[in-house]
């Protein structure tokens, strides 16, 4: 059993804040309540205390007091997790919000960013200098949990996931050391992280290779949903022989009253987020392809590329309510397609969707071991996405989430990205790690035999 911070002795929490730059946040605090808030508003979990940490000492303390007095801990980077794992109930929060920096190197093009840092920030500063690091979707999301997860987004085809890219971290561990962890130093906690989640310490830092991004192509192109199933027939052919240079996932949705036109609000389509990374003379003639389809709408175009990772914030700010649930695929046949048709047809909410992620080009030319990401043969990663703004549909969300999914479960690869899955348990745990999950439970006895690092998609401890 953990202890509960009612139970320490209030001299303990004195030192324990004495030695911190940041600052400690207690529930009788005035700022509790807006502190605990994370990106799901359907996550209503109620800390003990947080400690805002602005510098890795304070995280070395936070992670000691909470091992010395059992306390249940959670590692709190952005806060966009959908479970709400960087929180917990009645225990210490070590938040990373306080630690951020982006430190670009244009000698070799890489990135070194904070624990703390959220992905809009690193692409302001690298986009300066005309580079980009493979990141997600949504600019918001932290660059921490993001990453420790995989990394599935728009540069996926040609630059692979944000783990490919990732040299080096800079962790606090179970123990209260502080190590660096890379291809020659501490290998297996490398190899560990880059898919393996927060399981195995605390990151502070991370050190990226960038690549020269800076204008492209990108937009949505939208179909009826009536045109769901001979859309997505063509697209699981095309986006698997096109250039890598083009990425896309394909979506079903409805659209929004803004900044949609009027004709379009909604109604229910089959959509595709495209971007790509080129030659822009080749452009037209690769995308010809697509306008033969006769989109009903296509907005795609030449912007900065943060203006496309951050083209969906205004639609999902923080403080709505979500759901998710996941699944990898290997084919699209007529059995998928057709259900796709029938649960694309009955999107509970404007902006609820599902999406379909390509993972084909540089991220698949990565060995199934040599990542903990185990599923790099799987074409697709599919997330099927509840989101409303009122608690009331909070249940509607959610059951049309788990039926969409268990639908298509039994077509899919078996495991699920970590990052688009809720609290399932440890079955689903580790048929999303494979072969992969004995190695990190061998890791994780190694650094954190206790499991103190235990709220995330978690590793049991083995050896």
């Amino acid at each position: 059993m953990k202890n509960s911070i009612k139970e320490i002795a209030s001299k303990s929490i004195e030192s324990f804040a004495s030695n911190l730059k940041g600052s400690l946040v207690f529930p009788t605090d005035s700022n509790y309540d807006d502190t605990r808030k994370v990106y799901n508003a359907m996550i209503n979990k109620r800390p003990g205390l947080f400690a805002m940490c602005k510098t890795v000492d304070d995280v070395i303390s936070s992670v000691n007091f909470a091992r010395e007095n059992n306390l249940l801990v959670a590692i709190r980077g952005g806060g966009h997790n959908g479970a709400g794992l960087g929180l917990c109930d009645d225990g210490l929060v070590i938040d990373l919000s306080g630690i951020k920096f982006v430190e670009v190197d244009t000698s070799n093009n890489t990135v070194k960013v904070g624990g703390g840092n959220i992905w809009n920030e690193v692409d302001t500063a690298t986009h300066e200098y005309g580079l980009a690091i493979p990141s997600g979707m949504i600019s918001t999301t932290g660059v921490g949990g993001l990453t420790l997860g995989g990394g599935v987004g728009y540069l996926t085809r040609k630059y692979g996931l944000t783990i490919d890219n990732l040299l080096e971290a800079d962790m606090v561990l179970a123990d209260g050391s502080f190590v660096t962890v890379n291809a020659t130093e501490n290998t297996d906690l490398f190899w560990a992280i880059r898919g393996g989640g927060g399981n195995f310490g605390v990151v502070t830092s991370f050190t990226f290779q960038a690549h020269p991004v800076k204008t492209i192509m990108g937009g949505p192109t939208l179909w009826p949903i009536e045109r769901v199933e001979e859309i997505m027939a063509w697209y699981d052919t095309f986006i698997q022989e096109v250039s890598e240079d083009l990425n896309g996932f394909i979506a079903t949705m409805v659209i929004p009253e803004s900044p949609f036109p009027e004709h379009l609000h909604n109604k229910k389509f089959c959509g595709i987020v495209w971007c790509y990374v080129g030659n822009p003379d080749k452009f037209d003639a690769l995308f010809k392809a697509v306008l033969e389809l006769n989109p009903v709408f296509a907005h795609v175009g030449e912007m900065p590329f943060p203006a496309l990772q951050s083209m969906f914030d205004g639609l999902l700010p923080s403080g709505l309510q979500w759901y998710w649930r996941a699944d990898f695929f290997n084919e699209l046949g007529p059995e998928v397609r057709a259900e796709h048709l029938k649960y694309g047809s009955s999107i509970p909410t404007p902006l609820s969707q599902m999406h379909l992620y390509p993972l084909s080009g540089a991220a698949s030319r990565v060995g199934a071991e040599e990542t903990p990401w185990a599923y790099r043969d799987a074409k697709y990663a599919g997330v099927y996405i509840g989101v409303d703004s009122d608690p009331k549909n909070a249940t509607k969300i959610t059951d049309w989430c788990k039926a969409y999914q268990e639908a298509l479960h039994p077509h899919s690869a078996g495991g699920a990205y970590s990052n688009f899955m809720m609290e399932e348990g440890q079955d689903r745990i580790k048929a999303s790690y494979k072969h992969n999950y004995d190695r990190l439970a061998r890791i994780k006895n190694s650094y954190d035999p206790d499991n103190l690092f235990r709220v995330n998609q978690n590793i049991i401890p083995k050896k």
